[in-house]
């Protein structure tokens, strides 16, 4: 047995270790041997060039998915592998398991086997040790009255002038200095024995600390099973009692309808924070102490205790207790989507319902306006592409764009297109409207707070695209860069943006359904901090709905884009958002838990509450902003003891939940089905549409060198164009004569009269352009 285990400790073979970002993970032959896992590049570098080492003694192992392996050594060292298949992973977990235990016994040899210690022993161990205290503290009295002693005596010998009396002193002197040699000698003894006594069962003392400590957690984690066993168990009894008391209804008496209504519904339990209602409109934000011209930007990534931006708020914890569906619910409802229980649904009205309204279908007749054509309903529906090229293997060699950098400024040094995905910032906006049945659903709604509800959903959505491993930037646009995607057809809307400024970057979009209008102003702040960058929106998100009249506002949540330098890289958004309705002064106040290695809670959890215009809890949001959102109307609110206020729920249906990806969407970029869509070719778009920028199209088909260099050569014709106009506007002051510098085609500056601040909104122009063919106004920005 121990034959087979030293040779299971012994391994030997290929596996997949993480290199850097550019690289990615690259083959490596891995030796595990005498508790050491090293590797090299081939089979033949084993007898000279080991590139790196690993002592598994002191080394966590853990696996993340049926394929990778997690190594770190206290943080100094890691090592993120990858197996061929979960069979060979296993075998490697097995091997460096016994080989991490091996290593532990060689550096501890006489350590016990033993796991359960003796109590008594600790006794009589606690015991000696005090015994040895009090012999030390005895000599340490002793030694204080026999060093006074004999200063006393020194003292008196000094002061004396008679030889005869100096000699009897000096045996006095003699004798105090023997008791106090004796004295020193006993403290000295004692205190090396209580030290040798300590050392010897030190180690013994770690283990069984360790012992305990690894007892507690056992407990805990028990404590933990046996809690989560009993819901189940309190959830599996409750629902035979309503699958019996479902198929037999039995009597009409009050009694028995009493105990249907008190077994009607399971509960769940949760915890939020609600602000305080208050009259001014008002954008959560995190805190700040910089600022950007005239904005803000928030320095941390904690948005606990964040300001508001007009005023304070002050947030309230509530409890919220939620009734969970049950399969046994009736067809009907299911249906119907009723968010109300049985008990429940007899106290409630019609509008307790969560409205699932399928989107508006494509043969519904688009509203005349100014700007949309009748006759679109005519035109046959284009059929959109389902791939895209898939993304080359090609690395990134990194001294190539060092030696371009040398000697040049930051802003000016061209960065390749392996940092890119082909599509610009401008394409990657109009992936906030993947999820736009949301806003189609809100438009249905007659109730103001569910309206609300389903914008929160829409907006939480519009991050799902961050998720896995899609880290990957867009392509920066040029200024006067446009991109439009009508779905009119389709899906019923059609979305124009444009790049409206350089320095800042800033766009400015304008989306049309048939029943709501979007438009915004995105631009962003971002922050490197060595380990991650962070991205933090500035611009206000405006939507309104036709029927209604309801104007929405809210600002986006901070992003932040982990490993920027080692290791993969990953995406989490956080922070708090808040909606306001305008109209009805309805709030929703969304919070985007930061992920954190420590929380047990559900990573990239979002909640949420829709209060109305006195401040009253009217639903309550939850999920994640990359699976799924689940809503639930509020339909008691009461005080608990403490004074903090509990909402008792109906069940929680889902308003909105991911689409899965398309096949083989990891080699495309992790893009989403409309994702693949953004680029396809148009006929009739603008002459700056970003379809028609080079550098883009070549990287979508694979041609990246070319690419790079078409990327470089537009930088380098819009860094001219500024300069012409620099020199243009010079002239003209020297002359005294105004210069009118450059505006945006399809959008005009003007003051927000909902923030007060300025912004770019769309001229109503373009679609007419379209139509008519006229792009004479287009600057020319491409080769």
């Amino acid at each position: 047995m121990s034959d087979q285990k030293q040779h299971l400790s012994q391994y030997k073979g290929w596996l997949y270790k993480w290199t850097n970002y550019l690289k990615g993970y690259q083959k490596r032959w891995f030796v595990l041997q005498n508790g050491l896992l090293s590797y090299y590049r081939t089979q033949a570098e084993m007898a000279h060039t080991c590139r790196g080492t690993i002592n598994l003694a002191t080394a966590f192992i853990y696996t993340e998915d049926s394929c990778s392996i997690i190594i770190s050594n206290s943080g100094t060292q890691t090592f993120h592998l990858k197996a061929t298949s979960e069979i060979e992973r296993q075998k490697w977990v097995t091997a460096l398991e016994l080989a991490k235990a091996d290593a532990i016994k060689m550096q501890d040899p006489d350590s016990d086997e033993e796991e359960s210690p003796d109590k008594n022993e600790i006794q009589n161990t606690l015991m000696t040790l005090s015994a040895k205290l009090e012999d030390i503290n005895t000599c340490n009295d002793l030694i204080g009255k026999n060093g006074s002693g004999l200063q006393r005596v020194l003292s008196d010998l000094e002061q004396m002038d008679n030889s005869a009396e100096s000699s009897s002193r000096l045996k006095v002197v003699n004798e105090r200095a023997t008791m106090f040699r004796i004295a020193t000698n006993a403290m000295i003894n004692a205190c090396a024995e209580f030290m040798e006594l300590a050392q010897t069962q030190g180690k013994r003392w770690q283990k069984l600390l360790q012992y305990e400590h690894e007892q507690r957690m056992k407990l805990e984690e028990m404590v933990e099973q046996l809690a989560k066993d009993q819901i189940h168990l309190e959830t599996q009894a409750r629902r035979s009692i309503h699958n019996v008391r479902w198929e037999n209804p039995g009597s009409n008496s009050s009694e028995e309808e009493d105990f249907s209504d008190a077994l009607d519904y399971l509960a769940e339990e949760m915890i939020m924070k609600i602000p305080h209602s208050s009259e001014k409109t008002k954008h959560r934000r995190n805190p700040s102490d910089t600022s950007l011209g005239n904005q803000m930007i928030p320095d941390e990534r904690a948005s606990s205790g964040s300001d508001w931006e007009e005023g304070d708020g002050i947030s309230t914890e509530v409890r919220v207790y939620s009734h969970v569906s049950t399969k046994s619910d009736s067809p009907r409802r299911e249906k119907e989507g009723v968010s109300t229980s049985k008990s429940e649904h007899r106290r409630a009205t019609s509008q307790d319902k969560l409205r699932h309204t399928k989107s508006v279908s494509s043969e519904t007749s688009i509203p005349s306006s100014g700007s949309t054509p009748s006759d679109l309903s005519m035109v046959p529906q284009k059929r959109r592409r389902k791939t895209i090229p898939e993304k080359p293997n090609i690395s990134l060699n990194l001294w190539s764009v060092m030696k371009n950098a040398i000697g040049k400024e930051l802003s000016k040094i061209p960065m390749p297109v392996n940092f890119n995905e082909p599509l610009s910032m401008l394409q990657r906006l109009a992936e906030d409207f993947e999820y736009h049945e949301c806003l189609d659903r809100a438009a249905t709604c007659e109730s103001s707070t569910e309206q609300m509800a389903h914008v929160a959903a829409f907006t939480i959505s519009a991050y799902s695209t961050t998720s896995g491993s899609r880290t990957t930037k867009p392509f920066n646009p040029l200024l006067g860069e446009t991109y439009e995607f009508d779905r009119l057809q389709d899906q019923g809307w059609r979305y124009l943006s444009e790049q409206v400024c350089h320095h800042p970057p800033t766009c400015s979009s304008y989306t049309e359904g048939r029943e709501w209008t979007l438009w915004q102003e995105f631009t962003t702040a971002t922050k490197f901090r060595g380990a991650y960058l962070q991205i933090i929106p500035m611009g206000i998100a405006h939507l309104t709905f036709k029927k209604s009249g309801n104007h929405y506002t809210w600002r986006k949540v901070t992003s932040t884009v982990h490993n920027i330098i080692v290791g993969r890289l990953w995406v989490d958004n956080h922070g708090e958002m808040d909606i306001t309705n305008h109209k009805t002064l309805d709030k929703c106040h969304l919070k985007y838990a930061a992920y954190s290695y420590f929380s047990r809670d559900t990573p990239r959890k979002v909640t949420g509450v829709v209060t109305d215009s006195k401040g009253i809890a009217s639903w309550v949001l939850t999920g994640t902003w990359d699976n799924q959102m689940e809503g639930a109307r509020v339909i008691k609110i009461e005080e608990s003891n403490k004074g903090k206020p509990v909402f008792e729920t109906g069940p929680h249906r889902i308003i909105w939940k991911r689409k899965a990806p398309p096949l083989n969407s990891e080699k495309m970029y992790h893009f989403t089905q409309l994702a693949i869509e953004l680029n396809e070719q148009e006929d009739g778009v603008a002459c700056t549409d970003s379809r028609l920028r080079p550098d883009l199209r070549l990287m979508e088909g694979g041609k990246w060198d070319e690419a790079n260099k078409s990327k470089v050569q537009l930088e380098e014709k819009q860094r001219a164009t500024r300069r012409r106009r620099e020199a243009e506007q010079e002239a003209a002051l020297k002359k005294g004569e105004e210069y009118i510098g450059w505006k945006p085609v399809w959008f005009t500056k003007q003051i927000d009269p909902q923030t007060g601040s300025s912004i770019h909104m769309f001229n109503n122009k373009y679609w007419e352009c379209k139509k008519s063919g006229d792009w004479s106004a287009c600057p020319d920005i491409y080769l």
